[in-house]
């Protein structure tokens, strides 16, 4: 029997010029992958495309993945990947906390999260950008039709966090004499789930906003905690931009308003989907958020890793293959976590 949400997406996708799905991988979030792209096919559609942004040049098993799947396609616009990385470390560099620095970089300097930003010279429309460490729960026929409405479209909790960890440094901004907390406060968000339409930042448009960041100084909005983050780079983008922008959490309808992160909310699972368990609301995705890559490849291979909602991820990452899924899950032994503490404690030295 064919799910009638997954029917009257297609119907609704037909009616539309292009819509596709992004996620951002390479070979390290294999695992990730696989069961995102299966969560993807059960619960939103076999024929949505999907186009998996490069996270870097490590692609092999990426690439045979991508072959072995009719919808899905790997970006190859490395012009618009180049301007992203290149936008995003010339507002880093020119951050009071960069300016700073008299230590070593940290590893994740650098690195290249704000890639998922060429979503925007891509090949779809509308669109709806999903992290690699997610689950999808639910088809995106809401998000779709605000898209009609709205410019950007997320569904997270950012906005009410204290002021000390916001992106934006809300206190600073309100100097400038151009927004209020009030007016501030709403457009907070993350990065990891955002539904938008291809072409809203152009070459020009980030040309004028790299010279407010570094000539005019309003790198300075960025809180100084995430100075490298591309999501606290995506709140400035999207605040500065001025465009209309809807979060599913400050929705008037209590139906919308869900949780998302499988480290901190608590869900239901019906049939391996999961469900809000306040008032079993359906929602968009399951975030693994803070939960390392190396996790969930020592958890596909067997280990019995403290992950939340690991037996969700089993099912869809070993959808296609049942017999490869590890029969038990078995605690790591003691000289391998020793080794791990100490190959993390030289990690940090070095």
């Amino acid at each position: 029997m064919f799910r009638l949400d997954v029917i009257l997406l297609a119907e609704r996708i037909c009616e539309m010029e292009s819509f596709g799905i992004y996620t951002l991988a390479n070979d390290v979030v294999y695992d990730q992958l696989v069961a995102l792209l299966n969560s993807i096919e059960v619960n939103i559609g076999t024929d949505i495309p999907v186009c998996i942004i490069p996270y870097d040049d490590r692609l092999d098993m990426v690439r045979q993945e991508v072959n072995s799947r009719q919808n899905v396609t790997l970006y190859d616009n490395y012009d618009s990947i180049q301007r992203w990385e290149e936008f995003a470390h010339q507002v880093w560099a020119a951050h009071p906390r960069e300016m700073q620095r008299k230590t070593p970089r940290p590893g994740w300097y650098k690195g290249h999260l704000q890639r998922k930003f060429a979503a925007f010279d891509g090949i779809f429309d509308k669109f709806v950008f999903y992290d690699g460490d997610s689950l999808v729960m639910k088809v995106v026929t809401d998000v779709i039709e605000k898209l009609e409405t709205y410019d950007f479209v997320f569904d997270d909790w950012e906005h009410i966090k204290p002021s000390s960890v916001t992106a934006l440094n809300i206190s600073v901004i309100e100097k400038s004499g151009l927004y209020t907390e009030a007016n501030i406060r709403p457009q907070l968000h993350c990065s990891s789930f955002f539904g938008s339409k291809r072409g809203l930042f152009t070459a020009e448009e980030m040309e004028v906003m790299k010279q407010q960041l570094i000539a005019q100084n309003e790198v300075e909005w960025i809180n100084e905690h995430g100075w490298w983050d591309d999501a606290f780079l995506f709140n400035y983008m999207t605040l500065r931009c001025n465009r209309s922008l809807f979060n599913f959490t400050l929705s008037p309808n209590s139906q919308d308003r869900t949780g998302n992160c499988a480290n901190a909310d608590p869900f239901v699972n019906i049939n391996n989907v999961l469900y809000n368990q306040e008032g079993l609301k359906p929602i968009h995705r399951l975030h693994y958020m803070s939960y390392s890559s190396q996790e969930f490849a020592r958890l596909s291979q067997g280990e019995d890793v403290n992950i939340r909602y690991k037996d969700e991820f089993l099912y869809y990452r070993f959808l296609k293959q049942p017999e490869l899924r590890p029969k038990q899950l078995k605690p790591p032994s003691i000289l391998l976590k020793t080794n791990r503490k100490i190959q993390k404690f030289l990690g940090k030295i070095i």
